[in-house]
């Protein structure tokens, strides 16, 4: 049985910090668009956090934060912090 890796929470202002130059394929959730989505409107009609799961360069992650806008490529945090989509695992709301 493979073991379950748990992301290292981190700051959403260390973001900006991490590398996502590998062009590694990451596992993601099968409706991670729609947990996006879902997070987009919460974000930006209740301000309401959602857990965002990433893998950077050095390993899996976890921030607790706003998604305020997505695009085809990057979502956009609060403060204009940017994620790439491909490296995005899971959204949980």
């Amino acid at each position: 049985m493979q073991a379950v890796m748990k992301p290292e929470l981190i700051e959403k202002e260390s973001i900006s910090q991490l590398s996502f130059s590998s062009s590694d394929k990451v596992q993601q959730h099968p409706d991670l668009l729609n947990q996006i989505e879902q997070a987009t409107i919460l974000g930006n009609s209740h301000h309401s956090k959602v857990s965002i799961i990433f893998q950077d360069d050095s390993g899996l992650k976890r921030v607790d934060t706003t998604i305020w806008a997505a695009g085809t490529k990057f979502i956009c945090l609060k403060g204009g912090v940017w994620i790439p989509i491909a490296r995005i695992v899971e959204v949980k709301i």
